[in-house]
């Protein structure tokens, strides 16, 4: 599978998932402090949300790349697609 070559889409992604650590830092707080479930529960919703979104960024990286060997006609890179989104979605 290809590795995220753009800098930019790296750092972006660096900078998402040192929130979403932020975020989970946060939620360990909490729960220390004894806050309600209804806030801890909404704070691991956003958090999952946010992970997601960085899965989906990372997936669709791995999508667009092109192969480094084999054919990269259309009909290949939807199977690969497919793949990745059995194994991963």
């Amino acid at each position: 599978m290809p590795a995220i070559r753009d800098e930019k889409h790296k750092r972006d992604l660096i900078v998402r998932l040192k929130r979403i650590e932020g975020q989970l830092r946060g939620i360990q707080a909490m729960i220390e402090k004894g806050e309600d479930c209804q806030g801890v529960a909404q704070q691991i919703s956003a958090s999952r949300s946010a992970l997601d979104k960085a899965f989906y960024n990372v997936l669709a990286c791995a999508i667009q790349s092109r192969p480094e060997s084999g054919p990269r006609d259309a009909e290949s890179r939807i199977r690969h697609a497919a793949r990745l989104l059995a194994s991963y979605g």
